[in-house]
Parts: C-alpha cells; structure tokens; sequence
C-alpha cells in the first residue's frame, strides 16, 4: 500500500511510504500523533463503469478502521482507476531502470502520489466551479 502526503500549501503530493496493509493503520496512528494530518483519503478501487469493484470492500473497512482508530480526522475516497498504469508510465519516463521498474513498492509509492495530487485537483476544481 502506497502512502503520499502532500505539503502545507496542497501542492504537491510526495511519496512517503509503502507498507503492506496490515501495517497500514498503525503507521497511520504513529504519523498522525507526530503531524498535523488533516484528512486521509483512501483509494477506492473502481470498475470502468465507474461503479465500486469487489476490491471496494476491503477499501471501506479500511476506512472504518482509520474512523475508530483516528475518530477526529476526516477520511474521503477518491477512484484509484488507472493509477497503477499511469504510475508504470510516470516511471518508464523518468528513466528508471528496467529491473527497478519491477517493484511493486515502486509503483504504489508513485500511485499513491498520483491518486493524491489528482484528489487535490479535484478539489480544487469543486471549489473555483462553486464559486
């Protein structure tokens, strides 16, 4: 599991982490209590008919779990569709060795940057569309 965090301004989404998912919520809860952690989003794996994929089920209770452990952060989703694939391109055009490119650690971290900034833009947009 990829995990991003963005910087103070909601920039840009870096790459903090890969872990696997029983690790997750703990390293959540140590990074929370050392950061000031505003919101977790979580992917939402999503079927191309844009409807939750049978994978959505674990993603909402992974989300419950953040909401009992971490009760006063807010958690959103956003569609994780294609990240994967835009990752292994993201990293195929910055050069990256062959060999490398085969890490799947690699690929979540680039993931879960892309989902992020991709959730930042989202935002972004449905505030100045609301105005």
């Amino acid at each position: 599991m990829g995990i991003a965090v963005t910087d103070e301004l909601q920039i840009a989404a870096n790459a903090l982490d890969t872990l696997p998912p029983a690790a997750a919520l703990d390293f959540l809860q140590r990074y929370a209590a050392a950061h000031e952690v505003e919101l977790v989003v979580v992917g939402m794996p999503v079927n191309l008919n844009g409807l939750p994929s049978a994978a959505a089920a674990g993603a909402r209770e992974f989300m419950a779990r953040i909401r009992k452990r971490l009760p006063c952060i807010p958690v959103d989703t956003f569609d994780e569709r294609f990240t994967s694939k835009m990752a292994k391109q993201a990293i195929i055009e910055a050069g990256v060795k062959k060999m490398a490119r085969r890490s799947k650690e690699l690929v979540d971290k680039v993931s879960a940057c892309i989902m992020l900034q991709s959730y930042m833009e989202h935002q972004k947009w449905k505030f100045t569309s609301q105005q």
